[in-house]
Parts: C-alpha cells; sequence; structure tokens
C-alpha cells in the first residue's frame, strides 16, 4: 500500500548531532543547529556546495516569534554558516516572509543584513499563490518571497516554462534583417521572469502535499532553481529540511543533497520521504496523514514509525 510506513531500523538512532548518509546516492540529512558552524562543518566534512537552497521560518505566527532584530541576529549565523559551506561559485536561495502587520518584516532588515556578507544580490522572485488570505480590508496576500544571491560567478543556464509565446513585436537588426521577438527566440514557450505564476501552491489536492508541514515549496520551484543554479551530479544544500522538497527534488534531478534540520523528527519525515518515493514514486502524501506529528517546535511531541 502507498501509505505503508515500514520500520527502518537506522532512523532509530536519528537524535541531536546525528547524520544519516544515504548508500544509494551519497545524500546527508543531518540533525544539526545550522546557526552552529561546529555542526554544519560536521554535516559538510570538507565538501563544497555550488547552490543553497533555504527555508528558514519566517519569525510569524506559526512558530515562536522573536524580537526582529533577535531573529535577524540568528540569521546573519546561518547565512556565514551557509557561505562557508559554499563553493568559490555557488549561487543561494532564500525563501523569506514579509509581514504586512509587522512592517513587512522580517524581510527588510534581513535584506540590509545581506548587505554585510559576501555574496551579490541578483533577483528578488515572487512565487505567487492562486489562493491567499482573505479580507475586506486589504489586498489579498498571495506572494511568497524568494531572494536570489551570488557568490563569485556561478552557473546560471536560462529556463523556459510551459507557457507558450503569443505576442510578436520588440523587433531589432541581426545580421542586417529586421527580425521580431519570435524568430530569434530559442523556444516556443516564455522564460520565467521573477514573478512565477505558473507554478502552483502546495494543497492537500496535490500528491506531493505533505499535510503537516506549514508553507512547503512545490517541487517545480525547486526544480527550476536546480536547473537554473546547477549542473547534474552536483551539491546541493539546505539547512532547513522540514518537508524534505530539497532533498526529494535533488534525487528526482540528479543531484546530491546534504540537508539538516533541528528537529530530529523533521529529519526523520524528510529521510522517510525519499525512502517512500523510491519504493513508490509518490511524491507525498497527498492529503493522507502521513506520520503521527504535532508542532515539535512548539515543544510538542512527534513519533513518525
Amino acid at each position: 500500500m502507498a501509505n505503508q510506513r515500514p520500520h527502518v531500523p537506522e532512523l532509530d538512532d536519528i537524535g541531536p548531532g546525528y547524520v544519516w548518509r544515504d548508500p544509494i546516492r551519497g545524500h546527508r540529512v543531518g540533525c544539526i543547529d545550522a546557526a552552529n558552524p561546529d555542526h554544519v562543518r560536521a554535516l559538510m566534512d570538507g565538501e563544497a556546495a555550488v547552490l543553497a537552497i533555504q527555508d528558514p521560518p519566517y519569525n510569524l505566527v506559526t512558530f515562536d516569534i522573536r524580537k526582529t532584530g533577535e531573529y535577524i541576529e540568528w540569521c546573519s549565523k546561518w547565512v556565514d554558516n551557509t557561505l562557508d559551506a559554499l563553493a568559490d561559485n555557488a549561487s543561494v536561495y532564500i525563501w523569506l516572509g514579509a509581514d504586512q502587520k509587522n512592517d513587512f518584516q522580517p524581510l527588510p532588515d534581513f535584506m540590509i543584513m545581506m548587505r554585510t556578507k559576501s555574496v551579490r544580490p541578483r533577483s528578488f522572485i515572487t512565487l505567487r499563490n492562486q489562493r491567499g488570505y482573505g479580507t475586506q480590508k486589504n489586498w489579498m496576500a498571495v506572494r511568497q518571497e524568494l531572494l536570489y544571491y551570488v557568490k563569485g560567478n556561478p552557473v546560471f543556464h536560462v529556463q523556459y516554462t510551459d507557457i507558450p509565446k503569443k505576442t510578436g513585436g520588440y523587433y531589432k537588426m541581426v545580421n542586417g534583417e529586421l527580425t521580431e521577438n519570435l524568430e530569434r527566440s530559442n523556444s516556443g514557450c516564455i522564460r520565467p521572469a521573477n514573478v512565477w505564476y505558473d507554478i502552483q501552491q502546495v494543497f492537500y489536492r496535490l500528491e506531493e502535499n505533505v499535510k503537516p508541514c506549514y508553507a512547503q515549496k512545490p517541487l517545480p520551484a525547486i526544480e527550476r532553481i536546480m536547473n537554473a543554479s546547477s549542473d547534474p551530479e552536483d551539491l546541493v544544500v539546505d539547512f532547513f529540511a522540514h518537508s524534505g522538497t530539497t532533498l526529494l527534488q535533488a534525487e528526482i534531478s540528479g543531484r546530491c543533497c546534504f540537508t539538516a534540520d533541528i528537529d530530529p523528527g523533521y529529519c526523520r519525515l524528510t529521510i522517510h520521504r525519499l525512502l517512500r518515493y523510491r519504493q513508490t514514486g509518490l511524491t507525498g502524501w497527498q492529503n493522507e496523514q502521513p506520520l503521527n506529528v504535532t508542532n515539535a517546535r512548539q515543544e510538542e511531541t512527534m513519533q513518525l514509525f
């Protein structure tokens, strides 16, 4: 059955400081603190990644809320550890929230903090949700913010959506001939810009849904990032595993992923999702309850097997 949960003996050992090593593709899942440099060095073990995709807690209502300054100070630590884990030429993508009820924090102060780091900003991407938070007194909030930075001179491969090009025009002289954009294009589909409206947010009707995970990122969004900013067999890092999306997409896309979470329960969930995909080809649990999970960040219990 697709929802069976086989017992995996090595997962019983997962606790603070433990690093699970995948014997098939070399993935790693560490139960570590992303803000602790010794923990991150233990996970990396001398390896260097070319791509980081980080999705930290947003400091909003779902988890314990810190003062903005405390949150940014914590972010500065895991950002430093992320940059230390990267090769000289690498890309960094960071999902971060903006609370419009609290001066759009923590996004603006985070962006200011990033000015002090050894990276350059490349883009401010918006993933548009199809469904938002309804209100009669404001515009509906339907965006997820994604910051894109680079270290050195990393690769970037042009991507294309599945949306056909329909608008001509934009004339330009090429080799003495006047051409329009459809003639000059390498694809009949449009390129994604910095507003991604063609990717469906994760909700209960999608197979990839992992029910207990808040603000789960869509696999197609992670796939787009990986295809643009890495090559097959490259190493990708993600220090906030949560639902295990980055690890799973790395498996699908032929990359190697070192991921981590401070919570042992989410580490087990991440590994179990990978192993279940290999066994069944399923990317999630849709609307089923995959595991007996409560919010461990609120100091409640989590039993997975």
